[in-house]
């Protein structure tokens, strides 16, 4: 429980993930911009302002945009990149401004896999696969399987798959080098490390497939790699689903067909856990249609399995493992101060990460401050800002 006065509320309460101190537990998630010049990844004024904004806003950590860790593993040809030192650079002026404001900034790694190669689906513009003449390429994936309604992706070699890991680390030095305090790994969502994980879109037969193991050996490799690149100060972030959605409480079910499970979602979180994995961000679905029962919140439960499973196990193994224990965070239909406070003052989680709400509310901090009776002196108000506090 927080004990100073002038900050009584756990969404503002500080966190540190080793040697990084988060002024609270207010995040933003990764969401997608489609705002790179198409085909060159480089971030620029829109990526500031997008950023900066709710940098300025009290956020206490932000993570960026999925930046694609090779150009095929782009969603759109208007994704942004960490593949090249141009693009290093350009995402500096970017970290140093979220710095000045007082939050700490991550970039999220991703390759989309068979997701890639489609047009953005901004409105008024074409949807589905992007052909080459518009910016697109050929996929690539775990099997010869396509998520439905798109382009059918070509099988990665064994020795792809290794490079893939490879290149993580890669953009994970960049991201270093660029002033990143931490970066996230987008295994979530349908795009290639989460397709790995599921049987839905994985039937190798090689180290890569096979078992719940197999399916994770991509993550983990990649996780060993980017753990080393980052050093011991800076932490690791994953962002996993833990769901597909698909008859999983039903083991009769082929699991080609259930898909991944929460309970596989639980053993591959412990995994993460032991390789020095410091937060994991809890989401859900993305690797193939479902129906998914959304509402406010809807997530919250998978993260708090996870979060219950993983400090249970800890405690069993005494307390040389407690600080073993990865923060959570949920997202999710987060929109309201008082919904993002229970779920702290609950246990269901460590952080409340505000997607869509922060879309409309850049200072959603600012107003959560008010509302839970921190003083406006410690609220997260910029100097410039505070004739405009609540």
């Amino acid at each position: 429980m927080p004990t100073d006065s002038a900050n009584p509320t756990h969404l503002f309460e500080p966190i540190t993930l080793r040697g990084l101190t988060v002024r609270n537990r207010i995040w933003l998630p990764a969401m997608c911009q489609y705002s790179s010049p198409t085909g060159t990844g480089m971030p620029g004024d829109w990526h500031l302002v997008h950023l900066g904004a709710r940098a300025t806003g009290g956020f206490g950590l932000l993570i960026t945009e999925a930046a694609a860790i090779v150009p095929e593993g782009r969603i759109s040809p208007q994704d942004a990149g960490l593949w090249n030192d141009a693009q290093r650079d350009a995402w500096r002026p970017i970290v140093d401004f979220v710095h000045g404001q007082g939050a700490a900034i991550a970039v999220q790694l991703a390759h989309a896999g068979r997701k890639a190669g489609t047009y953005r689906g901004f409105v008024g513009e074409p949807t589905g696969v992007a052909p080459a003449s518009a910016g697109g390429w050929e996929p690539v994936g775990p099997s010869v399987l396509p998520y439905p309604g798109l382009a059918t992706p070509r099988e990665l070699t064994t020795g792809e798959v290794a490079e893939v890991s490879r290149a993580f680390a890669s953009a994970a030095r960049r991201a270093v080098d660029a002033g990143f305090d931490t970066v996230q790994l987008h295994a979530a969502h349908g795009y290639l490390l989460h397709e790995f994980l599921s049987p839905i879109s994985n039937r190798r037969t090689d180290a890569y497939g096979g078992d719940l193991a197999g399916r994770a050996k991509l993550l983990l490799d990649t996780v060993d790699l980017v753990r080393a690149e980052l050093g011991e100060d800076r932490p690791l972030l994953v962002r996993m689903s833990a769901t597909e959605w698909l008859d999983e409480a039903d083991d009769s079910v082929d699991p080609t067909v259930r898909g991944l499970t929460l309970n596989d979602a639980v053993t591959v979180a412990g995994w993460l856990a032991e390789r020095g994995v410091d937060m994991i961000d809890v989401s859900s679905s993305g690797n193939t249609p479902a129906r998914i029962p959304v509402g406010p919140g809807y997530q919250v439960p998978l993260a708090a399995r996870i979060k219950a499973e993983l400090a249970a196990r800890a405690q069993s193994a005494g307390a040389s493992a407690a600080g073993a224990v990865p923060a959570i965070g949920t997202v999710g239909l987060i929109t309201e101060p008082a919904q993002a406070e229970s779920l702290l003052v609950t246990g269901q989680a460590d952080i409340a990460l505000i997607g869509r709400a922060a879309l409309r509310e850049p200072a959603w901090p600012q107003r959560a401050a008010h509302e839970l009776g921190l003083d406006w002196h410690t609220a997260p108000y910029p100097p410039q800002y505070t004739r405009g506090r609540w």
